[in-house]
């Protein structure tokens, strides 16, 4: 109904083009045909295939399937309605074309004939753009998902002589959830996907109606859609993290305890490389049982004036469709700059200035880890409070956490940890990130590999000996780092 009530405004507003830019074809011509309806206006339709189709009904007009005879004919018609051009955006290349949309458009005011510019794609010519407006159809809400939801699985027992579907409440909920942000048509095609086969909406439905989802929506997106999201249990120490997240978590998810609390909108990473920004970031994900888009920023740059900006438009859209989602901008000071601009034409600036206003006027459920080494090339007006929750410092793991990230690593090799005395091997790495202690594992590997022997603490301590980290070939910049940390930073372990 708001659809209906938005566009009969437009219509009765006297915007001579409207441009309606959407997949839903079908969906489009009948809320077109309510608003005539309602309007008492006739309807006429156009195709490179049918031709103009009047709206009285009957034979097409002969010789319209000629964009060019098409527009003079609605042009000579004297009486108001309104003129759909189906896939009409390879003709608006076309001068003459062009010419004759913007006639019938200024004599408006004499014969108020609406063009609706209907299509996947309308690029709108710069000589009719001040007289045209943009509609765009809206996207089932809660309930209007739940309706589909439901008249699906009437559609299933119909078909299967009322057999019961199956499934778990929770498992349900959260399909309901990841529907969100996608058309009618989309939602039917993924809930029918969901328990066509078996009869049974269980766990393992959600992780391809998210992959589904995705395909779905990262068409024409620069956001890539993380698959293996890591489990919190998967990263040793920040614990204080942990708890922040913990805490949270309700309020994002929307559950009934925490309807009043505001919904969290993000937090900074900041650290030593290596020491699990990354891997953070995607625990997060993992823990809230939500989708991860990663944004890379070098994927959004583009020649043309305008595209970069544009990019990011459309990657935010696709997050804020993908809700709940966590949104993952890695290194996210190699996109936004605190220069003037004037090395780069300002494209930097601007996208600050898009990213800023995305971050201050969303109101959808995606929850931003950005991850950074060098927070002090950020403008201030990113990482102020309000923009983002928190800033958390994730520092060298403690000798606890090293002997941790050790079980872990190789645990996940097919190695015994109480074989190795991780406690041990953790005094022998201090300094050591768990990047490079997950590549004391693997290089041990390798030397146990090529002596043809298992694995042992030997393999690894040598391997430990012989790696300089990080801590220590860096020393002077992390020390740095950490000092800057510690009074403006919330640690995270």
């Amino acid at each position: 109904m708001k659809d209906e009530r938005d566009l009969e405004l437009l219509i009765a507003s006297r915007f001579p083009i409207i441009a309606i830019e959407t997949h839903e074809e079908t969906r489009a011509l009948a809320l077109l045909k309510r608003c005539a309806q309602h309007l008492k206006l006739g309807l006429n339709t156009w195709s490179v295939a049918n031709g103009l189709l009047p709206a009285t009904g009957g034979a097409p007009v002969s010789g319209t399937t000629d964009p060019a005879a098409a527009l003079r004919a609605v042009s000579g018609m004297p009486q108001p309605g309104i003129h759909v051009w189906m896939d009409f955006h390879p003709f608006l290349g076309n001068p003459l074309h062009v010419r004759l949309l913007k006639e019938i458009a200024a004599d408006y005011d004499r014969v108020p004939r609406t063009q609706v510019l209907l299509g996947h794609h309308v690029q709108i010519p710069p000589e009719v753009e001040k007289l045209t407006v943009r509609f765009e159809l809206s996207l089932p809400g809660k309930d209007a998902i739940l309706g589909i939801v439901k008249a699906e699985v009437a559609d299933w027992q119909r078909r299967n002589s009322g057999a019961e579907l199956k499934g778990e409440r929770e498992v349900f909920d959260l399909m309901l959830r990841h529907l969100s942000g996608l058309s009618e048509v989309d939602i039917r095609r993924l809930v029918r996907h969901a328990f066509q086969d078996d009869g049974l909406i269980d766990r393992d439905d959600l992780p391809k109606l998210i992959t589904q989802k995705h395909a779905i929506l990262a068409r024409d997106s620069v956001l890539s859609f993380e698959i293996d999201t890591a489990r919190f249990s998967d990263v040793a120490g920040l614990a204080a993290l942990k708890a922040w997240l913990d805490q949270r978590r309700p309020a994002f998810l929307d559950e009934g305890a925490a309807q009043r609390l505001d919904v969290p909108k993000g937090i900074m990473l900041l650290g030593v490389q290596g020491c699990g920004k990354s891997l953070a970031a995607k625990a997060v994900a993992g823990a809230w049982g939500v989708p991860l888009m990663r944004l890379d920023f070098g994927a959004l740059y583009n020649k043309f004036m305008g595209e970069t900006e544009r990019n990011l438009r459309e990657a935010l859209k696709s997050a804020d469709a993908m809700a709940p989602c966590v949104l993952w901008i890695d290194e996210i000071e190699k996109g936004v700059a605190t220069s003037d601009g004037s090395t780069d034409g300002g494209v930097s600036r601007r996208i600050l200035g898009t990213l800023l206003t995305w971050m201050a006027e969303r109101d959808s459920r995606v929850f931003i880890v950005a991850t950074s080494n060098d927070i002090e090339a950020l403008p201030p007006e990113l990482v102020r409070k309000g923009r983002l929750d928190e800033i958390f410092f994730v520092d060298l793991p403690d000798a606890e956490s090293r002997a941790e990230i050790f079980r872990i690593h190789l645990k996940r090799r097919g190695q015994d940890p109480a074989a190795f005395d991780p406690a041990q091997l953790a005094g022998q790495a201090a300094g050591f990130s768990g990047a490079e202690i997950e590549q004391v594992v693997v290089a041990g590997m390798y030397a146990a590999a090529a002596a043809q022997t298992t694995l042992d603490a030997a393999h690894l301590s040598a391997e430990i000996a012989r790696t300089r980290p990080l801590s220590v070939v860096m020393a002077e910049r992390i020390a740095y780092l950490r000092a800057w940390a510690a009074d403006r930073t919330v640690k995270a372990d």
